[in-house]
């Protein structure tokens, strides 16, 4: 079966440091961080009190009503949003009914910043009647998927994926099989998160997996950095525009990269812990070359996974090492800037990489100061301009979920 070539034609980011794919982009390429104290809950309790928060978000600029912005969650409101902007940059004409085009948005974890305010209803009240009707429809994770095909008139695949902090990459790498299988021409896809909440931050922190940089906010996220000490929780969505290489040439779509190769599986090791060895990391790693037909020395940008926990670190850069060798790929995490994106975040890295590709520069990891002596990669720290022909986006995710993908230049 001759498979179908996929491309990317629109890019929607929402994110702590800007929203659209040019706000964003200029703010990594500045080295800007989103991360600051925590504004939406009393933190004065907690051990960790700093986030990514996105700012001034108004639903009413990216097509949502003021009356189904009352009804969606906030993480529905990015998704909704950054596949606005990936649609109006993709040009694509939309009908009134569009069978050929799916949705696939995932989230890590949904709804959760509705449900803790409607507990906290009913246990303030101890009245069941003030729980919100909409409580079921604003928490389900599908529920980005559903407002996008709804608003849009998308009638085609409509899977909800959601697996953890791979859910963004994982939800591309699917959509991207759908159309090479010749299921659709087109699918909208990403991942979106807003789980910035008291609940989340207080099992985050009692786990031990968030930075307590609490005096230095722009300082907490230090992926690879010797001082690291845990992630920072961000929130936004990432979303794209995947079609055929036929339906976006047929339409005279600009493309920003071609979806080369990609390999998902599982460590099978520990719910939230990777496995030290890295073993199915690497075979992601090799299994996304060998579809892409490429060589370890082909890639020319990673952009890592890299949270800044010492466990994640420390196995990606194993994983980096024993595949690639001598050869020092460069390789940036630009959750130095944004924090982690949980659901979001493997979307909005691969957007990353499409820009990074098409603007042949690659953006700088922040706060790397002190390097670890124990993870010998080669981690990029100015913005720097390259010739990237192929980038890798690296995601992997709580319950081991691991996801690699390759991005190319078009090439005709």
């Amino acid at each position: 079966m001759n498979r179908k070539r996929v491309v990317i034609t629109g890019l929607g980011a929402v994110t702590p440091v800007g929203s659209g794919k040019d706000a964003f982009w200029d703010a990594l390429i500045r080295g800007e961080s989103g991360v600051d104290l925590i504004s939406r809950f009393d933190t004065s309790a907690f051990k960790t009190r700093i986030g990514a928060e996105v700012k001034d978000f108004d639903p009413k600029q990216f097509g949502i009503k003021p009356k189904d912005a009352k009804r969606m969650d906030l993480f529905t409101q990015y998704g909704v949003a950054a596949a606005f902007l990936a649609v109006k940059d993709s040009g694509l004409k939309l009908g009134e009914r569009n069978d050929n085009v799916g949705t696939m948005i995932g989230t890590g974890i949904g709804g959760l910043m509705t449900l803790e305010e409607e507990k906290r209803k009913l246990i303030e009240t101890n009245n069941p009647s003030r729980v919100s009707p909409f409580l079921i429809p604003m928490m389900m994770p599908n529920a980005v998927n559903a407002y996008v095909a709804i608003l849009n008139r998308l009638t085609g695949t409509s899977p909800c994926i959601a697996n953890a902090c791979a859910t963004g990459a994982y939800a591309l790498i699917y959509a991207a099989k759908d159309i090479a299988l010749g299921d659709f021409d087109v699918v909208v896809a990403g991942g979106s998160e807003a789980i910035l909440t008291e609940i989340a931050a207080s099992s985050f922190g009692n786990m031990k997996a968030l930075s307590r940089r609490n005096d230095e906010p722009k300082k907490a996220c230090r992926p690879f950095e010797k001082d690291r000490d845990g992630f920072v929780i961000g929130e936004g969505a990432g979303v794209m525009v995947l079609e055929s290489l036929d339906h976006a040439l047929a339409r005279g779509a600009r493309i920003y990269a071609e979806i080369v190769g990609y390999a998902t599986n599982t460590d099978a090791y520990h719910i939230t812990a990777p496995d030290p060895n890295a073993n199915m990391v690497k075979k992601a790693i090799r299994d996304s070359l060998k579809q892409a037909g490429l060589e370890p020395k082909d890639i020319d940008y990673i952009n890592a996974h890299g949270t800044s926990t010492p466990l994640n670190d420390r196995a990606e850069a194993v994983a980096i090492r024993e595949v690639f060798g001598d050869y020092r790929v460069p390789i940036s995490s630009t959750k130095s800037m944004i924090g982690h994106l949980i659901g979001a975040a493997g979307a909005v890295e691969a957007i990353v990489c499409a820009l990074a590709i098409e603007r042949q520069m690659i953006p700088p990891t922040i706060n790397y100061e002190t390097p670890d002596p124990e993870l010998d990669i080669n981690v990029i720290t100015e913005p720097t301009q390259a010739a990237i022909n192929v980038a890798m986006n690296n995601s992997f995710g709580f319950g081991g979920h691991n996801a690699v993908m390759v991005l190319k230049k078009y090439e005709g």
